[in-house]
């Protein structure tokens, strides 16, 4: 752990450094609603900086690092922040990035609070880091395109609380999502700066049941609603607060709302006058102390309209927000005295005086967990490895377990079992774990496993729909996870047969998440349910048609889609825009193909094959800087992954072939190819 003091100092400063100038907001004075909204949009518009959005992960470890809850220099994740103990799993700036992912605490990518498809995934909105947080990579999946809303029967639902489902807010009835309440003002916030600096272009936007097509307000009336009370009931935070100044030095712009969060009533809601201070909170006490967080309650405030929050003060300094009157002061260390206490604020930020102080300290702890056991291995995949092992004690608790590949961190859990993810096809990784608790003490390492991914082959995708959720004739979103890629579906049920279960769909999709090695050719079976007329399925790749599509009809019907072809970590979609319920089952696609199988490509090789057609299994090369190959990979005229030969010619230059059919095939080696054929 990282003394608190010393963050608090550097962070203080920090802000103090990068506040903007004085004369920054000149021209807002006595505006208000959509006059003082233009205002700040010409404002926060002049002078940004897009540095690109691959620049981002280069923005987060001075915008959203953790350095208010453990305090632990790890990334700052709205979707798996456990703000009052310890966070189901963490990241490290710039490792286990996405990538692909099946489960939660895979890794990380950047998630665009107004979801980039709105609008087109133009510049320089694609970039703008004011609304674009590192995240959870599952969870970001899951939330999908969803606007953000009120759940209360939940689809899914993230480890720290982040629901997806129907929504129960007013006036819009399709998939939200919820977050945490620890972030909601924050959600508000990068929303409203959303469509405050891009308020020109919001009539080329796509909607999303989210943004509104005009200037003012700019939102659908429902989803205004959700944030207005979102801001109000979690005000701004020091985490914010810092945030918005490094943002700020990154791309030299400011989140208005965030400097002024009066701004949103001023422009948004309904105006009143409120001078009158919330009374003293009374009566503060503190109820127990960890070695990291401290528990404490005390009386309500009143208010004459009401009181919104209450601030915490940590040793003098503001260090969280609280809407209730009790709240737990995480991130604190080990055998350090702290003294708190709380002031209440309304809406209209008026401030009562502070409360009585109270004054403790924390407990000692520097007895380590023993190590994690036996350490084994679960499933292994092209490019992730599953792994699970026995809980270590300790005599606190065990906080996490830090996972270690190749000898680097990668990533921590609290689980006793988790999956390494965006690992290379056909490479040899050696894994071990260890265990921490809250003061910060560390295990022995566990024993190390270690295995070998597997090649990239034909298919990079077969569903069969058995994995999907029991059998229901509502249509609902669902979400499940089948060899190691996770699937969405909404405007859905699960009742319906084709080669045994299938997934449904109305007026809805169907999407496989985050889809390692690409797309070559797409399989799947369809067959139009109950009453309606044929049709098609549109495909969609990342959130782009195609133009390639799966028909339907009430006979079940197998239909290959060839040369769709698009490489990387990809979403695939099928969407259905009208009423008709169709089910789908036995989905499966092959992998990008990637080879130079051309007589052109042939010829800018650096090396030739001999004899060719081969003989006797065996593949002589001549060439230059043969010994300096790391790898070979031979390929059929498929695309499939037939043969890995590490350092192929460090002791002769010939390779034995494994019992290869009759066919042509493509040698890879370092960056030349070849054909050649087996007769």
């Amino acid at each position: 752990m990282k003394k608190l003091t010393t963050l608090l100092l550097g962070f203080m400063f920090s802000i103090a450094s990068a506040q903007a100038p004085a004369t920054y907001y000149n021209g807002t004075e006595g505006l208000s609603g959509s006059a003082l909204k233009t205002k700040l949009s010409e404002i926060i518009t002049a002078g940004a900086k897009d540095k690109g959005y691959d620049g981002l992960y280069n923005a987060y470890p001075t915008t959203d690092t953790d350095s208010f809850y453990e305090n632990d220099g790890t990334v700052l994740d709205m979707y798996s922040e456990n703000p009052t103990g310890t966070d189901p799993y963490n990241y490290r700036h710039g490792q286990k990035k996405c990538g692909n992912y099946s489960v939660e605490g895979d890794c990380y990518n950047r998630e665009h609070v107004v979801p980039q498809s709105f609008f087109g995934s133009k510049a320089p909105m694609v970039s703008d880091v004011h609304f674009i947080r590192p995240t959870d990579g599952k969870v970001n999946g899951m939330r999908s395109n969803y606007p953000f809303g009120v759940v209360t029967n939940p689809s899914f639902k993230s480890k720290n609380g982040t629901k997806v489902g129907p929504s129960t807010s007013q006036g819009y009835s399709g998939t939200v999502c919820e977050p945490i309440d620890e972030f909601k003002g924050d959600i508000a916030r990068m929303v409203f700066y959303f469509v405050t600096r891009y308020e020109s272009r919001l009539s080329g936007f796509s909607s999303g049941g989210m943004l509104g097509n005009t200037t003012y307000p700019g939102l659908q009336e429902w989803e205004k609603n959700v944030l207005l009370t979102w801001a109000a009931q979690d005000p701004v935070s020091p985490a914010e607060i810092a945030r918005n100044n490094a943002s700020y030095v990154y791309q030299n712009n400011r989140n208005p709302f965030i400097d002024h969060p009066e701004w949103i009533q001023t422009i948004w809601g309904t105006q009143v006058i409120d001078n009158e201070n919330p009374s003293t909170p009374t009566n503060l006490v503190l109820n127990s102390l960890s070695t990291a967080s401290a528990n404490l309650a005390w009386t309500a405030s009143t208010d004459n309209i009401g009181v919104a929050y209450y601030k915490v003060y940590v040793n003098g300094t503001f260090h969280m927000n609280s809407s209730t009157n009790t709240v737990t002061v995480s991130g604190l260390t080990q055998g350090t005295t702290y003294s708190f206490y709380v002031i209440a604020s309304d809406a209209a930020g008026n401030v009562s005086p502070q409360s009585n102080t109270v004054t403790g300290t924390t407990l000692i702890d520097t007895q380590a967990p023993t190590a994690p056991m036996n350490l084994t291995l679960g499933s292994v995949g092209t490019n992730n490895i599953a792994i699970s092992w026995t809980a270590a004690t300790d005599n606190v608790e065990v906080a996490s377990y830090d996972m270690y590949v190749n000898g680097q961190l990668t990533g921590s859990t609290t689980s006793t079992n988790s999956n390494i993810a965006n690992l290379d096809p056909s490479t040899v990784y050696t894994i071990y774990v260890v265990a921490k608790d809250a003061a910060g003490n560390v295990s022995p390492a566990s024993n190390s496993v270690t295995a070998t991914t597997l090649a990239i082959g034909l298919n990079c995708g077969d569903e069969t729909f058995d994995s999907i959720p029991a059998a229901s004739s509502t249509y609902s979103t669902y979400n499940w996870t089948s060899n190691g890629i996770s699937w969405t579906s909404e405007d859905s049920r699960t009742d319906q047969t084709i080669n045994g279960k299938a997934i449904t769909i109305k007026n809805g999709f169907l999407t496989a998440l985050s889809v390692p090695n690409g797309i070559g050719d797409l399989t799947v079976t369809t067959q139009l349910k109950f009453t309606g007329s044929a049709g098609t399925l549109k495909i969609f790749v990342n959130d782009v048609d195609t133009g390639k599509t799966i028909p339907y009809s009430a006979t079940q019907t197998t239909t290959t889609v060839t040369g769709i072809n698009i490489s990387g970590n990809i979403e695939i979609s099928l969407v259905n825009s009208n009423s008709n319920r169709i089910a789908i089952d036995d989905m499966k696609w092959t992998c990008y193909k990637d080879l130079a199988t051309t007589e052109n490509a042939v010829t800018k090789s650096n090396f030739t094959v001999y004899p060719n057609p081969v003989k006797n299994g065996e593949l002589n090369i001549s060439g230059k800087d043969l010994t300096n190959i790391a790898t070979a990979q031979i390929f059929d005229y498929s695309g499939k992954l037939v043969q890995t030969v590490s350092q192929p010619f460090k002791n002769s230059n010939k390779i034995i072939l494994k019992n290869l059919p009759k066919g042509v095939y493509i040698l890879k080696a370092g960056n030349s190819n070849a054909k050649f054929i087996i007769e």
